[in-house]
């Protein structure tokens, strides 16, 4: 299929740059898979199109401060580093790493980070970061140093950080929340930026369909006999990739680590095979669930990378149906929904999402699959 089918007109002023006060007040265009019907509505009227013995899976992944502001040393140049994948000792065993490592703070750690500027950044060179505003003070007394490793063939570093202490409590007071690069309003509240339920750290980006979710929305969905069930697929900014090839077919998909549990999968199953309906809240969500089943519609537990590509002409082997943010044109996310539900049907959905000034994207209004 040609990349420019999945392209649409969106007016700039309909991207959504701050979130609603209030998680659930949304909209929420419901759209049928089959007949291409579509109706408006409000979030909250998501429990009237749940049924009882339905499975609702949700990714409870949570974003952890991966953007820092630092320092090169012993220059002072600015640098901005964004943190995509911690690197186990198996990644890192029989690299021949020749560069001297800073032990001054006594623990260590690998990432994958994407920085900028990045035109002056080799291996060997090293890059401080702490609370202080002063060049000089931070190179002195850094919480973090950061030394290049090795440029990998994306153009991204690996880096190992020497520090003393606990790396995430660190990280807590260097680093912030990385926000999509189409948001250009500062979020006063991180957390809006998190969902209710994210417990896992390791995204460098939200499951932004479950931004609209608040616990009492979630205990009135379960009051209805909805069974829900927690995955996880730590978010990459690969997300944000944009698709240059004219054929979608030719596009390289990133990797991102997912985890389901025993205990999530045997509730898939059970639910699946007493005839409930099985809703992802977010394609996310959806990957997992798709990677995890077998081709006769059975979850497994397992945890991994998943690269799985998703776009029409795909056949699902577990998902009934969606919960999902309006995405951006000619992306992965937007192909994933037309798959699902058909190109022509989605795109006429999201002409009509236009029209009636939906918000979209990240802090955007949703969109349910049924």
């Amino acid at each position: 299929m040609k990349l420019s089918e999945f392209y649409y007109d969106l007016p700039g002023e309909l991207i959504a740059q701050t979130p609603l006060k209030d998680r659930s007040a949304s909209r929420l265009l419901f759209l049928d898979k089959n007949s291409g019907r579509y109706e408006d509505g409000r979030f909250t009227d998501v429990t009237e199109h749940l049924r009882a013995g339905d499975c609702l899976v949700l990714n409870d992944t949570r974003v952890i401060p991966a953007r820092l502001i630092g320092v090169k040393n012993p220059t002072g140049s600015p640098i901005e580093f964004v943190l995509l994948h911690r690197l186990d000792e198996g990644e890192i065993a029989g690299k021949n790493y020749s560069y001297d490592t800073w032990d001054g703070l006594g623990e260590s750690c690998c990432w994958e980070v994407i920085l900028r500027p990045g035109k002056k950044a080799h291996p060997g060179c090293v890059f401080d970061f702490g609370e202080s505003d002063s060049p000089e003070e931070l190179m002195k007394s850094p919480l973090l140093r950061a030394q290049i490793m090795e440029i990998t063939q994306g153009g991204n570093r690996i880096v190992r950080f020497s520090f003393s202490g606990a790396f995430e409590e660190l990280l807590d007071r260097v680093g912030t929340v990385p926000l999509p690069p189409y948001i250009k309003e500062k979020l006063d509240d991180p957390e809006r930026y998190q969902t209710v339920y994210s417990r896992e750290n390791g995204s460098a980006a939200a499951p932004t369909a479950g931004l609209h979710f608040t616990e009492e929305l979630l205990d009135s969905i379960r009051s209805k006999g909805v069974r829900t069930v927690f995955v996880t697929l730590h978010v990459g900014l690969g997300t944000f990739r944009p698709v240059k090839e004219t054929e979608i077919e030719d596009h390289l998909m990133h990797s991102e680590y997912y985890e389901c549990t025993r205990d999530a999968a045997d509730a898939i199953n059970g639910a699946k095979a007493a005839g409930g309906r099985i809703i992802a809240v977010g394609t996310t969500a959806c990957r997992v669930l798709e990677t995890a089943a077998d081709e006769g519609g059975t979850v497994h537990a397992g945890s991994g990378w998943t690269d799985i590509y998703i776009y029409p002409g795909y056949r699902f082997k577990i998902l009934d149906g969606l919960i999902t943010n309006f995405h951006l044109p000619e992306s992965t996310l937007l192909m994933l929904v037309s798959a699902l539900a058909g190109r022509d049907n989605v795109m006429a959905a999201y002409s009509h999402a236009v029209r009636e000034r939906y918000r979209f994207f990240s802090f955007g209004d949703a969109m349910m699959i049924e």
